[in-house]
């Protein structure tokens, strides 16, 4: 009874040590540093590892400095050409500066999210629908770099941002369609039109080189005929110079 009762005076300080010790004995892993406040003061960043803290003396605030992915909400964006777009994106960061990330900013999570949402919505207002569509690489580094420059006082750098969607309602996509349409249809008779160019100049080569001698338009009649012979026609076709017409048109004339 009396080996019960050591116990039982003991008990309460061990109790007292223990609670002490887990209050006072803190680990902090590789990716993560301790911000140390000593009576409300910022005494210092520690970690990784095993760290001492003076239990209600000083307190302690966790950062994760791992790179974090943030999931913007999807904006409702006017284009330059006033176009309705909405547009999603994701923010690659990390904390870079414990001291900062605790003590400058209160929820460093939270103020990053919504001043992505604020540029995101700046930036792209900024530009016209087609940009949107065709230079996001430009339009990424274009608001990382405006988010780095605004969070570098919070001890955060943004590392990367990617425009995830850009949805348009049907009706700008059947008008994009129709564009489309339109544009392909163009380059098929800039096309035509090139082709039959250089056809007529290839024509006026070869007519001036017939036209030097006589017999080689000779030739080139019976080649014809020959061609439309092999193709068992029942039609005859006979060649008949220009010269002849040219030659009847100036007798009409002079008999007038």
């Amino acid at each position: 009874m009396e080996y019960f009762g050591n116990w039982a005076f003991y008990l309460p300080a061990i109790v007292l040590v223990l609670l002490f010790l887990m209050a006072a004995i803190k680990v902090l892993r590789e990716y993560e540093r301790g911000v140390i406040f000593t009576l409300g003061r910022f005494t210092g960043v520690k970690g990784p590892g095993l760290i001492l803290l003076i239990p209600v003396i000083q307190q302690m605030v966790r950062i994760d400095l791992r790179t974090l992915v943030l999931d913007v909400p999807t904006q409702d964006v006017i284009s330059r050409d006033n176009v309705s777009v909405r547009v999603n994106a994701v923010i690659y960061f990390r904390v870079i500066d414990p001291e900062k990330a605790t003590i400058q900013v209160e929820d460093y999570m939270a103020a990053t999210s919504q001043l992505a949402q604020t540029t995101l919505r700046s930036v792209l207002g900024k530009h016209e629908l087609d940009e949107m569509l065709a230079e996001r690489d430009k339009l990424n580094a274009d608001i990382q770099e405006i988010l780095d420059a605004q969070t570098d006082a919070w001890g955060i750098k943004v590392a990367n941002v990617e425009i995830k969607h850009v949805d348009l309602n049907e009706v700008m996509v059947r008008a994009i369609a129709r564009q489309a349409e339109a544009e392909r249809e163009r380059r098929a008779k800039v096309i035509n039109a090139e082709g039959e160019e250089q056809a007529a100049q290839k024509l006026l080569e070869a007519a001036r080189i017939l036209s030097q001698a006589p017999e080689a338009m000779q030739l080139r009649y019976l080649s014809t005929l020959n061609v439309l012979a092999s193709e068992k026609s029942s039609t005859i076709v006979f060649p008949f110079p220009i010269e002849f017409g040219d030659l009847f048109t100036s007798q009409g004339r002079t008999n007038g």
